[in-house]
């Protein structure tokens, strides 16, 4: 016997199913396109071991990565013009899915695609 599901019913169960299974995970590669610069992308490596590194971005280097709830905390050092700062950051993970990961910083939105 087949069943059909009205759209809000099916978004549900899909929901359901995603929570159930722990959802999408926030491990992988996450790139956004350099600004001006179409044909370029930067981003984070955020891998198993909570270990984090940059991805075409050489003042910038992540060490490392932890969740905590809808909170992704990023530390690593800022690297200028001969002066390096180790910094931490929290963002708010405002979206997350297997292709998709939107973090927010204050009034400051960025918005990533998973790199395959």
């Amino acid at each position: 016997m087949i069943r059909h599901f009205s759209k809000p019913a099916l978004a549900f169960i899909t929901a359901m199913a995603f929570t159930a299974c722990g959802g999408p995970s926030i491990e992988g590669d996450w790139v956004e396109q350099v600004p001006g610069m179409e044909n370029y992308v930067q981003g984070i490596s955020l891998e198993k071991d909570g270990k984090a590194s940059s991805i075409n971005m050489a003042t910038l280097s992540f060490d490392s990565w932890e969740k905590k709830g809808d909170m992704l905390i990023l530390s690593g050092k800022s690297i200028g013009n001969g002066v390096t700062v180790e910094f931490t950051d929290t963002l708010t993970i405002e979206n997350l899915t297997a292709d998709s990961l939107c973090l927010r910083n204050g009034g400051m939105a960025i918005n990533y695609h998973r790199q395959k």
